[in-house]
């Protein structure tokens, strides 16, 4: 699926919830690519940017200290 054809259908979606459920449903089953769908989810404001911020920062924390002061058991 193209981005064009997705957008079509999107228009079609009147229900921000639905339009979602439908794009991550898409992704699932192999139809769009992560690129696509994260693209998607960008223009109509689906993705939180000050949680993603805090996100990047919390992981870039735990790479540069954890590994020296939290060893990590893997089982």
């Amino acid at each position: 699926m193209t981005a064009e054809e997705l957008n079509w259908l999107l228009q079609t979606i009147k229900d921000p919830a639905s339009a979602e459920r439908f794009i991550l449903a898409q992704y699932e089953r192999g139809r769009i690519s992560f690129q696509l769908m994260a693209d998607v989810a960008r223009k109509r404001g689906w993705i939180n940017r000050a949680a993603n911020q805090f996100a990047i920062t919390t992981t870039r924390y735990l790479t540069e200290y954890a590994p020296k002061e939290f060893p990590i058991a893997i089982a």
